[in-house]
C-alpha cells in the first residue's frame, strides 16, 4: 500500500504535468498502473519508485512513463454514436454556410489510440457529396506518445474494430491482415496529422478550427484546469465553430465563452 506522502507526491506530479486531478479514492488506480513500471525498473515497491522520482526530478523519460501510465486511453470507433450524427447533420451544413471553399478543419484533442479521428474521417468520407467543394483536414493530438504511435499505425484487433464500427464501414474502410487484425485504409488516413500536445499547455501554431472534439477529458480535471482548457479551446475555434464534449461534461459555471447549441446535447458554440 502506498504511503500518504508518496501518494501526494505522485498526485502533485501528475497535476503539474497533465492536469489530472487524482483524488485519494483513486489510490488503487495509481497502484495498478504504476506497479508494472516499478517492476520494469527493478523497484521492489512503489515507495522505491517514488524515491527514484524524488532523486531524479529531471529524468524526463521516467516522468513521461509515469504520466502516460496514469492517463486513461479508453476509446472505441464511433463512440456514443450521436456526436458523429451531429457532425453529419448539424456541423457540415453549418460549416458550408460559413465557408464556401477551402477546408473544414477538425481537431481531435486527446485522440487516444486513433479511433476518434478515424471515425471523423470515415464520417466525412461518407458525406463527400454533402461537403460540396469543401475539403478537410484533421489534427489529432494526445500527450501519450505510445497511443499516438498506435494511432498513426492504424492497425486494430478484431475486438477493437467490432466495438462500434458498422459492418458496412468495416468492409469499406479497413483491410484485414492476418486472422485477428485490421488496417485502416489510406483514404481514411489521408488528411489526418498527429502531434504530441498536452491540453493544459497553449496550442500555439495550431491555427483555427471549425470543429473541436474534446470528449471525456474534462472529467479528469479540477475546475481551475477545466476552465483553462475551455478558454484555450475557445481561442482555437472559428466564430462559427463548435465544440463537442462528453455526455457527462458541461461548460456551465466554468466559462461564459460557450453556450449550448439549441437542442443538441454535448455540442457548444461560441457566444457572440
Amino acid at each position: 500500500m502506498i504511503q500518504p506522502a508518496d501518494f501526494q507526491f505522485i498526485a502533485q506530479l501528475l497535476k503539474q504535468r497533465s492536469g489530472l486531478a487524482l483524488t485519494p479514492d483513486k489510490e488503487y488506480l495509481l497502484e495498478t498502473r504504476l506497479q508494472p513500471i516499478a517492476r520494469q525498473l527493478g523497484c521492489a515497491s512503489l515507495a522505491e519508485l517514488v524515491a527514484m522520482l524524488r532523486r531524479s526530478p529531471g529524468d524526463e523519460a521516467l516522468l513521461r512513463d509515469v504520466t502516460e501510465a496514469m492517463t486513461t486511453n479508453e476509446s472505441m470507433f464511433f463512440r456514443d454514436t450521436k456526436p458523429f450524427e451531429q457532425l453529419r447533420d448539424l456541423v457540415i451544413p453549418r460549416v458550408r454556410q460559413a465557408k464556401a471553399s477551402g477546408k473544414m478543419r477538425v481537431w481531435s484533442a486527446a485522440c487516444s489510440n486513433g479511433q476518434e479521428p478515424y471515425s471523423i474521417s470515415m464520417t466525412l468520407l461518407e458525406q463527400r457529396l454533402a461537403m460540396g467543394g469543401l475539403g478537410w483536414e484533421i489534427l489529432a493530438t494526445d500527450l501519450d506518445t505510445q497511443v499516438l504511435a498506435k494511432a498513426q499505425e492504424g492497425v486494430y484487433t478484431q475486438f477493437e474494430v467490432q466495438r462500434g464500427t458498422p459492418i458496412t464501414l468495416l468492409v469499406k474502410y479497413f483491410s484485414q491482415i492476418g486472422n485477428n487484425q485490421w488496417r485502416i485504409k489510406d483514404e481514411v488516413r489521408g488528411g489526418i496529422s498527429y502531434r504530441v500536445h498536452n491540453l493544459i499547455q497553449p496550442c500555439n501554431g495550431f491555427g483555427k478550427f471549425d470543429v473541436v472534439f474534446c470528449r471525456n477529458v474534462l472529467i479528469y480535471f479540477d475546475e481551475e484546469t477545466k476552465r483553462g482548457v475551455l478558454n484555450r479551446l475557445a481561442d482555437a475555434l472559428e466564430p462559427h465553430g463548435v465544440l463537442f464534449l462528453g455526455a457527462a461534461e458541461t461548460v456551465l459555471s466554468l466559462t461564459d465563452r460557450f453556450r449550448p447549441v439549441q437542442d443538441q446535447r454535448g455540442v457548444f458554440e461560441l457566444r457572440t
